[in-house]
């Protein structure tokens, strides 16, 4: 497998863990839209409509964070919308997607460690764990590991904050420990208008679970 086909094959698992203009509402509102649109886009639309639409979300991200630079939220959202666009391109573009998604995990972080319910210390580790490591990209399994845990640590019961550490683990061979998390998303309760995540992530955790239980 040559890197393009390698970046292209781990960026297609980061899609972790959104609008209006700025001036039209509070932060807030506008972070909630931004989410809802990414989940629109994410988990409903088919693999040719995605990148365009992207590009949408992506422009709506720089307008929000020009307005808004050192929101913890809209840089939690707006680096899930970058590593979700790098999924969707793969290969070396994505690479430069995927380190500004970590640098908006880590303003967000080091402004609010736990923002989010732990959505931006899930979506770090996830990216340190998906992304090639030296000399191609900033992979990094220990990395990994620690911002997973500090995500679960924020929220024990999230869905994904279970679901990405049980990838992870399963990745690092510890199946025992992943099938605990899994069987954590597959009990959560649902998040009030979550529901195309909600179910998608449900039906992986469950089909992840189902094979490793089958091995």
């Amino acid at each position: 497998m040559n890197i393009r086909q390698h970046c292209t094959a781990l960026f297609g698992a980061l899609a972790l863990a959104v609008t209006a203009l700025p001036s039209l509402g509070s932060v807030e509102a506008e972070v909630a839209a931004l989410r809802t649109q990414w989940e629109h886009v994410n988990f409903e639309l088919a693999a040719q409509e995605q990148e365009a639409a992207y590009g949408e979300l992506l422009e709506r991200c720089d307008t929000l964070l020009a307005a808004q630079p050192d929101d913890p939220q809209a840089l939690t959202w707006c680096g899930i919308v970058r590593s979700s666009f790098a999924g969707v391109i793969g290969g070396l573009d994505a690479l430069g997607y995927a380190k500004a998604a970590r640098d908006d995990f880590e303003r967000a972080v080091a402004i609010e460690p736990t923002v989010s319910e732990g959505a931006a210390l899930v979506s770090l580790g996830t990216l340190y764990a998906r992304v090639p490591g030296w000399p191609v990209g900033f992979g990094n399994s220990k990395k990994a590991l620690q911002y997973l845990e500090a995500g679960l640590e924020a929220n024990p019961e999230g869905i994904d904050s279970n679901f990405f550490l049980a990838e992870f683990l399963v990745s690092e061979g510890e199946t025992e420990r992943a099938k605990a998390h899994l069987q954590r998303v597959l009990n959560a309760a649902p998040r009030p208008g979550r529901d195309a995540a909600d179910a998608t992530r449900k039906a992986e955790a469950e089909a992840l679970l189902s094979k490793l239980s089958a091995d």
